[in-house]
């Protein structure tokens, strides 16, 4: 067994069964739908099923990030049995949860000085975070200490793409990231926006495409243009879907088709609800390795 721990935050949204097989802890965020609390914990205290029929029907949403003393609750245990920490953060460009580990860090390292804690800035989220997380793991199991694990994770994290699309622009308007003369038009048009994760973490909308069956196209063919070793790509694959498991199947398929020697199936997650709170249902992503990305 490692003598060390690698966690994360839950917005890795992978499953509970995941994460457990991979020896991975992981610490929640919090939702509000409609006021009422729920924690963010893979689909456990809400169904997917569940949350996403509640936002359509237009209930309201509101997330909250671990806080401080909530990482120094979760860090603790791990220091005081004599183990030392590698955490990895959902991305600083959609969340201020990096810095919150970090002044956890700061305060526990006080009470436990001979222990290391490393705090890590995914630059990612959903389940390409996720499978960030599953090569850490692989990487530990090889024997990779923590300060190596550490220096790979923060030398290969940008290798980590991020190509989402929506099929409804509902909650883009509702969030404000595009109006709502821009939605009414989109949504009557049947315009589907393509956007990735660019260097900072941040959401980046990058084209717009007329039709699913374009947009679907497209999202595949950026994974040719970019995935490592192009359509010899012998990696995993992840994909992550809100409420459009449909959708995201057909995107598993076409990846499937055009990569062959990929490392197993594609394997298709739930958008948790912190992420699909911003982003609604209707929502697919499509993460794998390739070059590093760029702005």
């Amino acid at each position: 067994m490692s003598q060390y721990v690698l966690s994360c935050c839950s917005t890795a949204d992978l499953t509970r069964e995941h994460f457990e097989s991979r020896d991975i802890k992981y610490v929640c965020f919090h939702l509000y739908l409609n006021d009422v609390q729920y924690t963010d914990d893979l689909g456990e205290s809400i169904s997917y099923e569940d949350f996403y029929a509640a936002m359509a029907s237009g209930s309201s949403t509101k997330t909250s990030q671990v806080n401080v003393d909530e990482f120094v609750e979760f860090f603790r245990p791990f220091l005081a049995a004599g183990k030392d920490i590698l955490h990895v953060c959902l991305s600083s460009g959609l969340s201020g949860v990096y810095n919150a580990a970090n002044t956890a860090r700061t305060m526990l390292l006080a009470e436990f000085p001979q222990r290391r804690i490393y705090i890590v800035d995914s630059l990612g989220a959903s389940s390409g975070y996720g499978l960030l997380m599953d090569k850490l793991a692989d990487l530990r199991d090889e024997g990779m200490n923590i300060n190596e694990l550490c220096c790979w994770a923060e030398e290969n994290k940008l290798k980590l793409h991020h190509w989402f699309f929506s099929t409804d622009l509902t909650f883009y308007v509702r969030g404000g990231r595009i109006s709502k003369a821009s939605g009414w038009f989109g949504t009557i048009l049947n315009i589907c926006p393509l956007l990735n994760m660019d260097r900072l973490g941040h959401l980046i909308p990058r084209e717009k495409f007329r039709g699913k069956p374009k947009v679907i196209k497209e999202i595949v063919q950026r994974m040719v243009e970019h995935a490592q070793g192009g359509l010899e790509y012998a990696d995993k694959c992840y994909i992550s879907n809100a409420a459009c498991y449909e959708d995201a199947r057909l995107v598993a398929d076409a990846v499937e088709q055009r990569f062959p020697k990929l490392n197993g199936r594609v394997e298709i997650n739930h958008v948790g609800t912190t992420i699909g709170s911003h982003t609604g249902p209707g929502t697919v992503a499509l993460f794998f390795w390739g070059d590093e990305r760029e702005n």
